[in-house]
């Protein structure tokens, strides 16, 4: 593999040089045709490079699909394999030759997992097919015959670089799909999920799973330490969820229905040691009337039939673990709303509750607040936070955290990447994340200190004086001005001559208007 392909840049250029066949196609009927293409790319050359090693094997068949499936290596059928369709990029009919791959690999039994996955209307006479052959010259000019744990991560990057440039490309509407990469990133950083079962109840095109196998691999553990479980409601979010997660070597357990994780939830028993999640801010249609007495709502109340935000924090709840955390992404409005009993619904959480005999059985489950900067997000510019939620706060491999709650206000973080949106780099992330581990540490050596207009640890009864709001900006207090050096009297001589002048200036403009006013009388 060429240094080109290990640099971050690579992905851009790429993308570059598909998105200048686009033509007059909408990004969001462009993507499915080059996502398509890419994850069709990816798994033929897994299978390809796994081919040319059995056939050095006496005693393996490279045409058994059964020899594949232990390395979770997808079995291409000839007519798929990119080989066939490169030789075929000029064909006229290249359009349905690649909608007969698509078909021909669902159609394998091994192959159970992609069926109703793949994208197979690129024969559509809408479709220009030179622009179908020019984007299989440029997805063949990536080699991926090296190192297969390369090559993977290499298509990864591709797949999901890809998704970002689309979610961008369809603002509003791309956020959909996909949560910016350096969000998804904060949260997995946050929560560490090193070993057991990760959820995510909305889970898009699947980049919090991405994420978490990712952290896994750079802390030197296995992807298979974790389970990864998700559920979405829009159909085709479901399909990119899929092949992204294909394209990733990652197994997963998604579901997909039309009702979504409130009206029919797919994995009702499922309780998770991490649960992550950006779900939509503010949904109004949500079901709410239909589910008055669900048991999701018991400990902590009902939520209004007009707003989710309160009923996606309790769907989570309900989802976690005994010892589990969470990371949810939601509109600002959800640490300080009021309405329909949702300041109920937050004290609830934030207070510790009792059973008769006196044994805490639920509450007191903030851990920490983020508040994120603006324009973080493709489909919105309301601004938004996280919420870190932890079922056990006695320990849990951490300090006794039980009424406290961290606060940290990020607002200042971040950078423009360009005229609309910001984003963290990798020392903002580094910062958040650090702050909270030092913060639940039970080592000595390791020191939380609060900083003034950053992060403050406050205890349950400042919290009852702020009537239970989660805003960090109430409890972080302002930052230390830097001092520029300027002895005081200098500065109050200086300011004090300026407040005349302008007082002067006042009074002459107060006489000039009452002048004008006396002539026109």
């Amino acid at each position: 593999m060429s240094s080109q392909t290990s640099d971050l840049g690579f992905e851009a250029e790429l993308f570059k040089a598909a998105d200048r066949l686009r033509g007059n196609l909408e990004p969001s009927e462009y993507k499915h045709v080059v996502l398509g293409l890419v994850f069709l790319k990816y798994i033929s050359e897994a299978f390809e490079s796994y081919h040319a090693k059995l056939a050095e094997d006496d005693y393996a068949d490279p045409e058994d699909p059964e020899e594949y499936l232990a390395e979770n290596i997808f079995w291409v059928p000839v007519e798929a394999r990119w080989s066939h369709l490169r030789d075929k990029a000029r064909d006229p009919n290249i359009g349905k030759i690649i909608d007969d791959a698509m078909v021909a690999i669902e159609r394998e039994p091994s192959n159970e997992k992609l069926k109703g996955v793949l994208p197979k209307n690129y024969a559509r006479p809408t479709l220009n097919k030179e622009m179908l052959g020019d984007l299989i010259d440029l997805f063949s000019g990536i080699d991926m015959r090296g190192n297969a744990t390369e090559a993977r991560d290499l298509l990864g990057r591709v797949y999901e670089y890809f998704l970002s440039g689309f979610a961008s490309s369809e603002g509003k509407r791309g956020g959909e799909f996909f949560t910016p990469r350096s969000v998804v990133k904060t949260l997995v950083a946050m929560l560490e999920p090193k070993q057991g079962r990760v959820y995510d109840p909305c889970c898009g095109s699947g980049g919090m799973f991405i994420q978490s196998e990712n952290f896994i691999e750079d802390h030197g553990g296995r992807r298979d330490d974790i389970s990864v479980y998700g559920q979405e409601i829009n159909h085709t979010t479901w399909r990119l969820a899929m092949m992204n997660l294909a394209v990733q070597g990652i197994d997963a357990e998604i579901k997909w229905n039309n009702e979504g994780s409130f009206i029919r939830d797919e994995l009702p028993d499922l309780r998770a040691d991490y649960v992550l999640a950006n779900p939509p801010f503010n949904i109004s249609d949500w079901g709410g009337e239909r589910l008055a007495d669900d048991a999701r709502w018991k400990k902590y109340g009902t939520p209004p039939k007009g707003n989710a935000n309160y009923a996606w924090l309790q769907h989570i709840l309900h989802h976690l673990a005994p010892r589990g955390t969470a990371g949810v992404v939601l509109a600002n409005g959800s640490m300080s709303s009021q309405q329909s009993g949702e300041g109920d619904i937050r004290r609830a959480m934030i207070e510790p509750l009792f059973d008769e005999k006196g044994n805490q059985i639920g509450g007191d489950v903030v851990d920490c607040m983020v508040a994120l900067p603006g324009q973080l997000f493709y489909s919105t510019q309301i601004p938004a936070c996280l919420w870190i939620l932890a079922n056990d706060k006695s320990a849990n491999g951490h300090r006794d955290r039980r009424g406290e709650v961290l606060f940290i206000d990020a607002r200042q973080m971040g950078h423009m990447v360009d005229r609309v949106r910001r984003d963290f780099g990798d020392s903002d992330i580094e910062k958040i994340a650090e702050t909270y581990h030092r913060w639940r540490s039970k080592e000595p050596e390791v020191q939380y200190k609060d900083e003034p207009g950053f992060c403050a640890s406050v205890d349950l009864e400042t919290i009852q004086k702020h009537d239970f709001v989660l805003t960090p900006g109430r409890y972080v207090g302002a930052a230390d001005e830097t001092d520029d050096g300027v002895p005081f009297e200098e500065k109050f001589g200086t300011l004090s001559a300026q407040l005349s002048d302008q007082f002067a200036s006042s009074q002459k403009l107060q006489s000039k208007i009452r002048s004008l006013f006396e002539r026109l009388n």
